[in-house]
């Protein structure tokens, strides 16, 4: 007995070892090492001129206040699900959850969700798999939001994809060849056909854990058609999305890069930026950092000119590269500070209310008082 013990000792360290490394020596490194492949590619010492001398903070600024608009729609369109399973928090409280959240995952990629989840469901003294079943359907929704936003992108913005692609041939062949594979799409169906099978008559504890999971998703979709205040859902869900892109469509007028493609090319320059740097929120990564301003940068390469590429001109290009740098950086470092800061007031504000909320020990003043000596005469 004993003996077992101490074999599985080591294998217990190593798993808790190797689940830390995913969990976040993964994200780490990939935040590691698209800022280094960032960096490479630009003039550092330019970049902070053009923070230094060439950038509206007052719209950076302006730019964190429309941030805080998302956070505060989001902590009342969860608040309507969590109605639905009978979890009513204050409004403050959910206020606290969600944006703990995003400063949780600054630090530890991937787990203010579960964090949010575990402080709604201990504070309202609620089921936590209920409540994290609320927060899957919250995200999933988000999910498919941004699906739609992405084929919205792809229908009505394919030309600058295409002008880009078709300037490397061979990377646009590659693609191309990719897509219209049978291979592909036939490997794909049939894996689809295959989970479908084994999710169906598959047998075993992790098949039925994970048949309870996907169930446990169907079920949250279905609290929100069954849950009251639907149509204010789906305005908070509008807002919400309306907001977020707000907030990086004034940022653009900060430089005078971006000032300038979107007065040339239009609304729809932020636009695919603000989608791909959506998408690339789902990379693991610490707070988004380094997968963010790469998508800002890819989506602004879409509508550069064609003298400011690296066949053409490698030193126009680098420019170019730097001055998106510059903004992609400066966005996604107000959104970080702002995020840690906020975050400490956050967690401060949640531990004062914590103390508010335990059951203080009787003290002096709610001790009976001692019978005077007048006590009973009048």
């Amino acid at each position: 007995m004993n003996d077992n013990a101490a074999q599985q000792t080591p294998r217990l360290s190593q798993g808790s070892l190797m689940s830390k490394i995913l969990k976040f020596g993964i994200p780490l490194a990939v935040s590691i090492s698209l800022c280094v492949a960032l960096f490479r590619d630009i003039d550092f010492t330019e970049m902070m001129r053009i923070i230094r001398q060439d950038c509206n903070f007052w719209l950076i600024g302006l730019n964190i206040l429309l941030g805080m608009v998302p956070i505060t729609v989001r902590a009342a369109r969860w608040g309507i699900q969590l109605k639905a399973i009978n979890v009513r928090p204050p409004f403050r409280i959910l206020f606290y959850s969600i944006f703990g959240t995003y400063s949780f995952n600054v630090v530890f990629p991937r787990l203010g969700e579960v964090w949010r989840s575990g402080y709604i469901a201990y504070r309202q003294k609620a089921t936590f798999s209920e409540v994290f079943g609320s927060m899957i359907a919250d995200r999933l929704a988000d999910t498919a939001v941004v699906a739609l936003l992405t084929l919205l992108t792809l229908c009505f913005a394919s030309g600058p994809f295409l002008n880009f692609l078709s300037s490397d041939l061979d990377a646009y062949s590659a693609i191309t060849s990719l897509l219209t594979s049978p291979y592909l799409w036939g490997g794909l169906l049939l894996l689809a056909a295959g989970f479908w099978a084994m999710m169906k008559y598959g047998r075993g504890k992790l098949l039925d854990a994970a048949r309870r999971f996907l169930r446990g998703i169907w079920e949250g979709f279905a609290a929100i058609a069954r849950m009251d205040g639907k149509g204010k859902w789906l305005i908070y869900t509008a807002l919400l999305w309306l907001f977020y892109f707000l907030q990086l469509y004034v940022a653009f007028y900060a430089f005078p890069l971006t000032r300038d493609m979107v007065t040339q090319h239009g609304i729809i320059v932020a636009f695919i930026c603000y989608m791909l740097s959506t998408i690339s929120m789902a990379i693991p990564s610490n707070g988004g950092i380094g997968p963010y301003q790469t998508a800002i940068i890819f989506g602004l390469q879409l509508f550069a000119p064609a003298t400011v590429s690296a066949a053409v001109n490698p030193a126009a290009h680098k420019a170019f590269i730097t001055a998106a740098a510059a903004f992609g950086n400066t966005v996604i470092a107000a959104q970080t500070l702002t995020f840690i800061i906020g975050g400490i007031i956050i967690f401060l504000l949640i531990a004062a209310d914590k103390r508010r909320a335990t059951p203080t020990t009787p003290s002096s003043t709610s001790l009976p008082t001692t019978p005077s000596k007048n006590n009973g005469q009048l």
